[in-house]
């Protein structure tokens, strides 16, 4: 491990060993991946840490910069001019019709169902 080795106390837990880094060592390695094109990885190789245990701490001292964490919520109106008009169309029964397949399957269709399509619909329903 570089840099800080002297500074890592090791502590066990259930015959596993831990490492207990400083909040000053967390953050002069956070620092390091913030340099212009550092890699995460490759720092937390460097400091023989897992990636993801980089990251985190990452988020840490960015909730904690950012003033603990504490988020508000920014009050929202929606108004009648940007909420977008869609013409009504009118629900009819004419121009529809029901198709009943040997299976019990039902399929409604309207006028203007593209044929092919319904093709495979029927295709794929009568299969089963």
């Amino acid at each position: 491990m570089v840099g800080f080795a002297g500074e890592v106390p090791v502590e066990s837990f259930n015959g596993r060993r831990r490492r207990l880094w400083s909040e000053e060592a967390k953050r002069r390695i956070v620092a390091e991946t913030l340099e212009p094109g550092a890699s995460v990885s490759v720092v937390a190789r460097r400091h023989d840490l897992n990636a993801n245990m980089l990251f985190t701490w990452r988020r840490a001292f960015a909730v904690a910069a950012a003033g603990g964490g504490a988020m508000t919520l920014v009050p929202a109106t929606i108004t009648a001019e940007s909420t977008p008009t869609l013409p009504r169309v009118p629900r009819t029964e004419a121009g529809r019709m029901e198709i009943v397949l040997a299976g019990g399957a039902r399929v409604l269709v309207g006028a203007d169902v593209d044929a092919a399509a319904l093709a495979r619909v029927v295709k794929a329903l009568s299969r089963r």
